[in-house]
């Protein structure tokens, strides 16, 4: 996803997620909103989608679970990429 599809697609709502996600086949449990939200915050404020290396920092802010290893078990084809793309943000521009 790049910038200018985000800027269009202003109209992110947590169904639309649950949407995406299921694509995914991703089911969508507290820790994945935990995960989105975050994302998402991060990218509002600083217009910027964090890396993994930022998004676990601050994850473990919030909770000491929330590891690499766990990160992976909530979205298997990439933490940062899979909940990017169900946040409704661009990719970060490090993904692997």
């Amino acid at each position: 996803m790049n910038d200018k599809i985000f800027k269009k697609n202003t109209n992110w709502s947590e169904k639309i997620a649950k949407e995406i996600a299921k694509k995914e086949s991703i089911t969508i449990t507290r820790d994945h909103w935990i995960v989105i939200y975050t994302i998402r915050d991060f990218y509002l404020k600083f217009n910027l989608t964090p890396s993994m290396r930022i998004l676990i920092k601050i994850l473990k802010k919030k909770t000491e679970k929330m590891t690499s290893c766990y990160l992976f078990k909530l979205f298997p084809l990439g933490p940062t990429q899979q909940a990017s793309k169900i946040a409704g943000v661009p990719q970060p521009s490090n993904c692997l």
